[in-house]
């Protein structure tokens, strides 16, 4: 089943003119505001907030069942506060021949962030990126549909992105190809055999490791990213030295802008926007390019 999401545009600016009336004078009037998105979850973004090893939200956990249809079971992480209205949400797909427990230290990350997230175990070890990709959209189809209450009623079924780490991260350009309604995707260190994404419409930012020897970013995550077409929002980030298991450890340059770009895109948060636009740098960084998000 494919998902529609309902468009929304950027932050809204809301003018309140106050006229008030003086004793012998003229008018008044209040200086215009700008509302918040009301997707913002959270407070006001920092740079320490962002590299912390924990956003601001309390987490609970619980696990899927591999009887489930569709993917092979998993985890599902999700903010514990229920008072800021419901979270956009994420499935994320690990590699081949690897487990969630490959990436776990995401799940509890991201979700403290304001998301929703579900790292699934796929249907075999040996899946490749096309089954992983239809396997990320069952995992958020469950999540919308057939997930406990608990964890359902947290979610906005119009808010959901895809990620993954290798072959999971080429399953998340299939996933993204699959559906465009998605708001946001990332693949990490990406291996596709299928070099060209000209079909991509959904905002996708690219994280490779300089050093990869399995999924070289020349032949890999490069690639992809120029293939997006320039009108789709898109990203490149590759960090210095990295090998192809760079996010089998929290790695905190890989997090801070994975956070930032899904809460620009699924949350349609701008607070972010300064995290992605200008260009991020630092020693851990060997580049970065993007078509800059418009507010």
């Amino acid at each position: 089943m494919q998902l529609i999401t309902p468009h929304r545009g950027a932050r809204t600016l809301t003018a309140l003119a106050l006229a008030l009336a003086l004793l012998g004078g003229g008018l008044a009037a209040a200086p215009a505001a700008q509302a918040a998105g009301p997707y913002e979850r959270g407070p006001d973004p920092t740079d320490a907030l962002l590299e912390a090893s924990r956003g601001p939200f309390s987490t609970s956990q619980r696990s899927v069942s591999s009887l489930v249809l569709g993917f092979g079971g998993g985890e599902i992480y999700y903010p514990d506060d229920t008072s800021q209205g419901t979270f956009g949400a994420i499935a994320i797909s690990p590699g081949y021949t690897a487990r969630w427990s490959s990436l776990a230290w995401l799940g509890p990350r991201i979700a403290s962030h304001g998301f929703v997230v579900i790292g699934i175990e796929t249907n075999t070890l040996y899946d490749q990126p096309d089954s992983r990709g239809r396997q990320l959209l069952a995992a958020l189809d469950y999540l919308v549909e057939d997930s406990p209450s608990t964890v359902r009623s947290r979610i906005d079924p119009s808010r959901l992105a895809v990620a993954g780490h290798s072959m999971g991260g080429g399953g998340s350009l299939e996933a993204a190809d699959d559906r465009s309604s998605l708001q946001a995707a990332v693949p990490i260190a990406p291996w596709n055999l299928t070099k060209s994404w000209s079909g991509v419409r959904v905002p996708t930012m690219i994280i490779g490791g300089e050093s990869d020897s399995i999924a070289p970013v020349s032949t890999h995550s490069e690639r992809f990213y120029e293939s997006i077409p320039s009108s789709s929002e898109k990203a490149y980030l590759e960090l210095n030295g990295a090998s192809h298991f760079f996010p089998q450890t929290p790695n905190t340059t890989m997090a801070k802008s994975m956070v930032a770009w899904l809460k620009r895109f699924v949350d349609d948060d701008t607070r972010y926007e300064q995290f992605l636009c200008p260009p991020p740098g630092g020693l851990a960084i060997e580049e970065y390019r993007d078509t800059c998000p418009s507010s």
